[in-house]
């Protein structure tokens, strides 16, 4: 597979995100530079996390204006599969690829630390290599993942089956304290309507090499390889 890795000023996950892909699941990963307007011939694309633009404005609000963010529109619509981790989950909010926004931490702090995460659905390119029942250990860094949405369209997420992580304990608990920015029903990650595109805050290409203390974060990507050599597999009815 012919992985593109989307590269915006103040990226810092950019160089992981290709790691994991070429040297941990041998698949070919290339950086594309912002200012690029095409993505050329690939199979998928990473938003990997970072501070783009610095953060200035809202997270992720400069980066969605970037050259490259059309022919990610494009790819998208026409069925390609997106995947955004942290800075590029807001990015895929703010460019509406993504339902709902990531907002200032509960605690106004950022956060640096191993959580757990309760897959919520399998049926996604996203999760559907991860076993069933279990929870990933995956990192997070962030000071604005806090997920909103309005009330209908919790109830929509929910109804259409496009919550896919969720903060949990150790047991898989849906708990207040295992909750670390305040997210809304403990969302951390979520996907689009039609199935294609997905973001999550925390970070699974920091959590998949045992090296890392963690290698549950591989299965997210396993599931996107399965899932594109199995496209007809998940497409939207």
């Amino acid at each position: 597979m012919n992985f593109a890795v989307l590269q915006f000023p103040g990226t810092n996950r950019e160089q992981d995100a290709v790691h994991i892909l070429k040297n941990v699941l041998g698949h070919s990963a290339n950086l594309v530079w912002h200012k690029q307007e095409s993505l050329g011939n690939v199979d998928a694309v990473i938003v990997p996390g970072g501070f783009s633009y610095g953060d200035y404005l809202r997270t992720g609000a400069v980066a969605r204006f970037s050259p490259i963010m059309q022919d990610v529109q494009r790819f998208a619509a026409s069925g390609g599969h997106v995947l955004g981790i942290c800075n590029g989950f807001q990015i895929l909010c703010e460019a509406g690829l993504l339902p709902g926004a990531l907002v200032r931490n509960k605690s106004l702090q950022f956060r640096c630390e191993h959580v757990f995460l309760k897959t919520a659905t399998r049926n996604s390119p996203f999760t559907a290599k991860i076993p069933e029942g279990t929870l990933m250990r995956v990192p997070i860094a962030h000071g604005e993942g806090c997920y909103f949405a309005d009330e209908k369209t919790l109830n929509d997420l929910k109804v259409k089956d496009q919550i896919l992580w969720q903060y949990s304990d150790a047991k898989g608990g849906l708990t207040e304290t295992a909750n670390p920015n305040g997210s809304l029903w403990n969302i951390a990650g979520v996907l689009n309507e039609s199935r294609n595109v997905a973001g999550l805050m925390p970070h699974p290409e920091n959590a998949s090499e045992p090296l890392l203390g963690s290698a549950d974060g591989r299965a997210v990507f396993e599931s996107l390889v399965h899932s594109l050599a199995n496209r007809a597999n998940f497409q939207p009815a």
